[in-house]
């Protein structure tokens, strides 16, 4: 049994809400790729944009010269994962990274956020916009409050049975 009730979101329009619901306001996420030694490598990101784009994806600014644009071009098959402990919502999505030339998108999504790292603004030569196409997303989100979880906690430990039913866990699958 999973501490967790089990759900898979068939509704594309569904699935992308309740994704979006829980990383929308997780500002930092960790980006892995598979680095040229076969290693993966995890590194922050900050998501730049404000809602899922119709074909569901998450966008990024990165360097040109990093590594990983470098990683990702050589194998485009990366995984976001996002966390917000205060809140207990955990969400991991895996999907296909290009970098994508596309001025009027780089203006749209630009912020004062991103001048710290680009200077140059949106024309900068270094900024890369890496767009990340969503295919499959998993997450955990705790429904019950602090307090009910460590009382279920509590009847485990006492009653020597796996802790049921702390939150959500599901799965979101895009076409």
């Amino acid at each position: 049994m999973s501490p967790h009730e089990d759900t898979v979101v068939d509704n594309e329009s569904e699935s992308r809400t309740r994704l979006w619901d829980l990383i929308r306001d997780i500002h930092f996420a960790m980006l892995t790729t598979r680095h040229s030694n076969g290693e993966l490598q995890a590194r922050p990101v900050t998501t730049q944009n404000s809602r899922l784009d119709e074909d569901a994806s998450l966008w990024f600014f990165m360097s040109r010269r990093g590594e990983p644009v470098v990683d990702l071009l050589a194998n485009p098959i990366v995984n976001v994962a996002y966390a917000d402990p205060g809140e207990d919502s955990y969400v991991s999505v895996s999907g296909t990274a290009s970098v994508v030339d596309d001025s009027a998108k780089k203006q749209r999504l630009w912020s004062r956020h991103a001048q710290t790292w680009f200077p140059g603004g949106p024309n900068d030569p270094d900024l890369a916009l890496v767009r990340v196409r969503i295919e499959h997303a998993e997450y955990w989100d705790m429904k019950a409050s602090r307090l009910e979880r460590l009382l279920h906690l509590a009847k485990s430990v006492i009653g020597r049975k796996r802790p049921e039913r702390l939150g959500e866990h599901g799965e979101v699958r895009m076409n």
